[in-house]
């Protein structure tokens, strides 16, 4: 075990007044996937831990890391099942965690959104995003809060693949960057200020460098 992790154990006192969160980043695992657009969701939530002290565990359907940060146990997931049956992991380490689906929290990417734009939501529909698709089938509802980090759609007809597993362009990198570390300020936000108030942190707002 690396001894940088920081693992939910009987040393901590996880009691119901102890809120926990499931923090999930939607991506595929594999070399040829890592840091491309469709695996934003994987990038976020690894630099969450990161900044937190914790590090990752290969464990049931999912690369995972446990946090403890302000007295609140955050259990970080990123499936390895492929993007398109995220849901068996979701729902998986939902049940054995005993987590409510108002403290889950997917960070996925979206091409509807523009690069310089998150939106925070506390409900909504998949938009023909296949992670999401099946974390809808696997827990029969789409009310549960979702991070959308843009995108955006700059590609040709026809390549919207290519585009969504293509690495981010050079000159994108720093922006992706900023809003890797907006991304994970609004993470912090909805656990330790409630939704509303990440909402207005993030979804009106114009990243830029």
């Amino acid at each position: 075990m690396d001894a940088g992790f920081l693992l939910v154990s009987p040393k901590f006192d996880v009691s119901k007044a102890v809120m926990k969160f499931l923090i999930v980043g939607l991506g595929n695992t594999g070399n040829e996937y890592a840091h491309t657009r469709h695996n934003i969701g994987f990038d976020v939530v690894n630099a969450f831990v990161m900044k937190h002290g914790g590090s990752f565990r290969t464990d049931r359907l999912a690369y995972v890391a446990d946090v403890k940060w302000k007295g609140k146990i955050f259990v970080c997931i990123c499936p390895t099942t492929f993007m398109n049956l995220s849901g068996k992991a979701v729902k998986y380490w939902m049940d054995k965690e005993k987590i409510t689906l108002e403290n889950i929290l997917v960070v996925v990417d979206d091409i509807a959104l523009p690069l310089h734009k998150l939106r925070l939501r506390p409900g909504g529909s998949d938009a023909g995003h296949n992670g999401l698709r099946s974390l809808q089938e696997l827990l029969g509802t789409t009310e549960y809060p979702k991070l959308r980090f843009g995108i955006g759609n700059d590609f040709p007809k026809g390549r919207q693949s290519d585009f969504v597993l293509g690495k981010w362009k050079k000159e994108e990198e720093p922006l992706v960057k900023l809003k890797i570390e907006k991304a994970v300020e609004a993470i912090e936000s909805f656990a330790a200020q409630g939704i509303a108030a990440a909402m207005n942190q993030v979804n009106n707002k114009d990243f830029s460098l």
